[in-house]
Formats: C-alpha cells, sequence, structure tokens
C-alpha cells in the first residue's frame, strides 16, 4: 500500500476515450493512445489493500488485484507483470472485455467509486508487452501425451496454454479460417484490435501448441477418430446456438441474427471484404437485444454509417446506483451504464426517440411488417410491465430496414455434429453435461466454457479453460500442479 490516503486524496479517473466524432470513422479501439500510464499509478494508489479483498472473489480467476495494485503504484511493472499473468493467461483481452465484476466488489466501492481495476490490469498487460515481460514459456521437458483442444475462443486458449506449458502436446482445432473464436469474429475491432489475438497466438506456437484452422470437428474430422488419435479431448466450442424471436415476420428478409451481421464487419477489417452484405449503411436500423452483443451491433452500424439505430431492451431502465435490497454489494448490480457505442448513439442522436442513449427500455416486440418485395420495413412494438405483460394503448411502430436479434445463445451449436457423434449427454438447456472434474460421460473427454456453463463472460471462460486444464492433466499423470480457480459449479455471487 504505497499511499494510506490514496483513497482520500486522489479521485478516481478512468482511461479517456477519444472523442466521438473522431472514433466513428475508424475502427481502432476507442481509447486514447498512451492515455493510461500517466494516470494509473495514482489510480493504483486508491487500493486499500482490505484485510478481506472482496475483489478476489468477485473475479473468478481469484486475480490478485490488491498486489499488483501495490506494485504498479510503484512503477515496480515486471514483477507487477508476473503476478498477474500467475492468475490470467490473457489480461489484455479482460481489461478490455471483462465488465469488472471485481470493481463491484471492491471494498472501496461501498460508499465511494471503486478502484479502477480493469484499466490497472490493462496498463499492466500493455507495458508487459512493450517491455517484453511477456516471453513465451515453453515446458523443460514433454510429458508424451496428447491433447486435442476443439474451439479458439479464451477457454480453449486458456485451456492448450495451460496443457502445453505442463509438458503435453496440445493441437487446437478451429472451424474458422482464422483463430480466436468470437473475440476473432463476434466482438468488434473498436472494443479490442485483433492484433492482441494474433501476439497470443504467436507467444503459443513458439511455447509448442499447434493448431488447426478451417476444420470443424464432427463434419470435416471425425470426432471419434479425433478422440482414437488424441489421449484426451477438451470441447471448447462456446455457446453459439442463438435464440430465436417467434414473431410473424421474421422470415422477411433483412431480419438477422447479431452473430451473422458482426463476423461480416469483421471480416471487412481483416481485409476479406470490401464492403458487408449487410452493411447498415443509410438503412434505418432496429437492434433487438439490450445485452452487449447489442451494443456490439450498436457500435459496428453506427460506423457503417446507419440512417438511425435503435436499440430494444426488455427490462425496465435501470438506476444509476445500486439497489443495496435487491443486489447489495459485493454483487455485480445492474445499474445504467453508459458503454462507448451507447455514448457515441447519445452523442450522434441515432435514435430521437429513445428513453435514453439509442435504447428504448421496457419495449418487447410483436411482429415485422415489409414491402411488396418481401423486406422488413416496420418493426411493431408494445411497452411491458415489470413482469413482460404489454401495457394497454402503449402499441407503436419503427422504421426499420435491418432488424439484428441479439437475444443470447442457449448452448453449442450441435449443427456439426460433434456432440451426436461422441454420444455426449447434454443438459435440459442444450449444454453438455459434465462431473465436479470437467469430465463428460464419455471417457477422456472433458468440456468447458460456454459450451458446458452456458453463455457467460470472458473472465469466467479463461478460468473454466484453466480449470479443464488442471483436470486433464490429473488424468493424464495422476495429479497436477495446475491451477484450478473454480469447479463447473460455481457461479458469481449473489443474493
Amino acid at each position: 500500500m504505497a499511499d494510506p490516503k490514496g483513497f482520500l486524496t486522489t479521485p478516481r479517473r478512468d482511461w479517456p476515450r477519444r472523442p466521438v466524432a473522431e472514433r466513428v470513422r475508424d475502427w481502432n479501439e476507442v481509447y486514447v493512445p498512451g492515455a493510461l500510464l500517466p494516470i494509473i499509478n495514482r489510480q493504483a494508489d486508491r487500493c486499500m489493500d482490505c484485510g478481506v479483498p472482496f475483489c478476489h472473489d468477485a473475479c473468478p480467476l481469484g486475480n490478485l488485484i490488491p498486489e499488483w495494485n501495490d506494485l504498479v503504484s510503484r512503477d515496480d511493472w515486471r514483477v507487477a507483470a508476473e503476478r498477474l499473468h500467475a492468475t490470467n493467461n490473457f489480461p489484455e483481452f479482460t481489461g478490455r472485455l471483462c465488465p469488472a465484476p471485481c470493481e463491484a466488489g471492491c471494498v472501496l466501492a461501498i460508499n465511494q467509486p471503486a478502484v479502477t481495476i480493469k484499466n490497472v490490469e490493462c496498463a499492466i498487460a500493455d507495458r508487459a508487452w512493450a517491455d517484453g515481460l511477456a516471453p513465451p514459456s515453453p515446458p523443460e521437458r514433454l510429458s508424451g501425451r496428447t491433447v486435442a483442444v476443439i474451439g479458439s475462443g479464451p477457454t480453449g486458449l486458456a485451456a492448450a496454454q495451460q496443457l502445453t506449458r505442463a509438458g503435453h502436446t496440445v493441437a487446437v482445432y478451429e472451424k474458422d479460417d482464422r483463430l480466436g473464436g468470437l473475440m476473432r469474429y463476434g466482438i468488434p475491432a473498436f472494443k479490442m484490435e485483433k492484433h492482441r489475438v494474433d501476439r497470443r497466438i504467436e507467444q503459443m506456437r513458439a511455447e509448442g501448441t499447434g493448431f488447426r484452422t478451417s476444420t470443424a470437428v464432427g463434419r470435416d474430422v471425425a470426432a471419434a477418430e479425433l478422440r482414437a488419435r488424441y489421449d484426451a479431448v477438451v470441447i471448447a466450442t462456446g455457446a453459439t446456438a442463438w435464440r430465436e424471436l417467434p414473431v410473424p415476420g421474421r422470415e422477411l428478409a433483412g431480419v438477422h441474427q447479431a452473430m451473422q451481421y458482426l463476423p461480416l464487419a469483421n471480416r471487412v477489417c481483416e481485409g476479406d471484404l470490401e464492403v458487408s452484405p449487410m452493411s447498415a449503411a443509410g438503412k434505418h436500423v432496429v437492434i433487438v437485444g439490450g445485452g452487449d452483443t447489442g451494443a456490439d451491433c450498436l457500435g459496428t452500424a453506427v460506423r457503417e454509417g446507419a440512417a438511425s439505430v435503435t436499440q430494444l431492451d426488455i427490462y425496465g431502465q435501470p438506476g444509476t446506483e445500486r439497489d443495496e435490497d435487491t443486489e447489495p454489494w459485493p454483487t455485480y448490480p445492474k445499474v445504467y451504464r453508459l458503454s462507448p457505442a451507447h455514448e457515441e448513439a447519445r452523442d450522434l442522436r441515432t435514435a430521437p426517440a429513445a428513453d435514453a442513449d439509442a435504447r428504448l427500455f421496457a419495449a418487447s416486440t410483436l411482429r415485422f411488417t415489409g414491402d411488396a418485395g418481401g423486406h422488413v420495413r416496420s418493426l411493431h412494438l408494445v411497452e411491458v410491465d415489470a413482469t413482460r405483460r404489454p401495457l394497454p394503448g402503449t402499441g407503436r411502430s419503427l422504421p426499420a430496414d435491418l432488424v439484428l436479434l441479439a437475444l443470447g445463445f442457449s448452448g453449442p451449436d450441435r449443427g456439426d455434429g460433434l456432440i451426436d457423434q461422441l454420444g455426449l449427454a447434454t443438459e435440459p438447456r442444450g449444454t453438455i453435461a459434465r462431473d465436479a472434474g470437467f469430465a463428460t460421460n464419455r471417457p477422456g473427454v472433458f468440456a468447458a466454457g460456454d459450451a458446458a456453463r452456458g453463455q457467460s463472460l470472458i473472465v469466467w471462460a479463461i478460468a473454466e479453460g484453466r480449470a479443464v486444464a488442471a483436470a486433464v492433466d490429473r488424468y493424464l499423470t495422476g495429479s497436477s500442479r495446475l491451477p484450478a480457480p473454480i469447479s463447473p459449479y460455481d457461479r458469481p455471487m449473489a443474493v
């Protein structure tokens, strides 16, 4: 604790964002480059080094937050990077993409703005790369055991890196042409530029991890054949089976799933396409769904030059302060948050009829109507109460040339045949069933991440990858020194 009065004398300062008018003209990350390091030491000083740091419990990785806050406040970046990487394989990912449940659990947050834990984490990770403090860590010797990891999202990559470093020979299978899973094609570049994923992949290659892209297990390679080829298999395919909206007019042209729309925009950034075939340019866009995926669609549509963009959230508008009765500290509260995409929509007035920024709260979609050519032109909605019952006399319509459904995911996609070919048991909600050791009903086959847990946060995905790696290592060798930060049954703190 470098400054015992830091939390009393230093106000919270977040990483400054670039001006809206500037950043919506490109796909670069929204934050001002280089503006974090000049302020981060004083922000780390605000950490109180609590006797019982609840930020540890709020973070499924068990990040050593007070330790690296103290080290950053003292400018000891080398040791800070060591302590950060001791619990998190990819802190530059979580430092940009995680909603920071650790900050909700910060003891300072009881009566003051929390420590900027997420910004400190990102600063350490970026400094580690800049100063060469994240070198490859290949194993000293090989075990002679082989592991296939199916899926290259954060769970698959974390599992593969841990198992490779433990001495096993690991191959990662990815159905897309590039590695990274949803971090590559689902997350827009303005939230995280893709060279950060490429950099970690190269680190893993140097450590000995192998990669097989454009290979869908179950379709391009038979699942049983893969199982026979390796000593163990880890399924980390994510939860990509999107939820539908069964209302009249769903079949109209121009109504698409968010995960059909976002990858195309990312491929434009990758140079694969000149223009997305689903581009929002000049169109009235309505996004159905109030979560992070919907916000990603919002920021993307703004950058593509949409005529208007409105986001519908079926829940009522939350307040700006935590409700201590229903969501007491240190749980993660549902409060009104202004993401960079919502800030852009607010300042550019993309949806003049919205309740706040681009969002219409407590809004339920009734139907879509189209033109004579079968293309969507309007979305009809109604306001609802807290129980989602329609309120009489509140129906209205919005112009809609492009509708994007961002309603979340129910479990892994079974279209490639992987689950059925292996005969894996599933839970009623569609996720892969597993026991307390991450093992499925098929010997030697393990499941981790959203494919088994269900849709969750990136920080939980990395924690799952680290934990399943320990389980696989134990299965292969009889014991393991790899950390297992969570069990399959752990869940975020809640009342």
